[in-house]
């Protein structure tokens, strides 16, 4: 699966995505990371990419021109890729598990432009946009970490990105519901906490009734 962001800090993205699980997965060939700086594609010799709102009001609006012709080159880069366009907003949809699901389900590549400011212009959105995402009630800078958000998992749901196929199916906000149950590791007592006695029976069905009991909902 192909994934592009648009944004105008790559240097703020890329680190995160030169580690760990998405590293890897890259490698492997399981999925590729594009970034795209926006003020390579303003016109002018300052590379402006934002102004002032019209109707008045505090802040600064990304411009429509050099989102429409970033997206343009991006779209060029893979034509005949499954895509879909998103845009990271506090005004958009609240982005869940099952949106992650969905999209590496049905596309091929996603394409996510990282909000800033004060906010996009509207005509990009009504006219570029396929969906509008939030990832909570709260206000950053900017898109990249929600961005960075949503790519990540997406990733993990890719088949082969993660180690254990069963990781993304067992676990918080899987298919199956509710959250994950509690996880106890070595060594079995420390200090005078113990790991309850039921994880060390062997009884693999007593412990998958106390994993589904002690299981949270939401």
């Amino acid at each position: 699966m192909r994934f592009d962001i648009i944004t105008l800090f790559p240097e703020a993205c890329e680190p995160y995505t030169e580690a760990s699980i998405i590293k890897r997965a890259s490698q492997a060939g399981l999925l590729t990371v594009h970034f795209h700086q926006l003020r390579d594609f303003a016109e002018d010799k300052h590379k402006t990419v934002d102004d002032t709102p019209y109707g008045g009001g505090a802040g600064m609006v990304l411009k429509v021109e050099p989102l429409v012709a970033c997206l343009t080159y991006v779209q060029s880069l893979a034509p005949d890729l499954k895509t879909r366009v998103l845009v990271t907003s506090a005004k958009g949809t609240l982005y869940t598990e099952r949106h992650a699901e969905r999209l590496t389900a049905e596309y091929e590549r996603v394409i996510i432009i990282c909000g800033r400011y004060e906010g996009i212009d509207e005509r990009f959105i009504e006219h570029c946009v396929d969906e509008e995402f939030s990832v909570g009630e709260y206000v950053l800078t900017g898109g990249e970490l929600p961005a960075l958000i949503m790519l990540d998992s997406m990733a993990r749901i890719i088949p082969g990105v993660l180690g254990n196929a069963m990781s993304s199916v067992h676990e918080s906000y899987s298919k199956e519901g509710g959250l994950e149950h509690p996880q106890y590791t070595k060594p079995e007592v420390f200090q005078d906490w113990a790991v309850p006695e039921v994880l060390l029976s062997g009884n693999h069905k007593e412990i998958e009734n106390w994993r589904n009991k002690n299981r949270q909902t939401k």
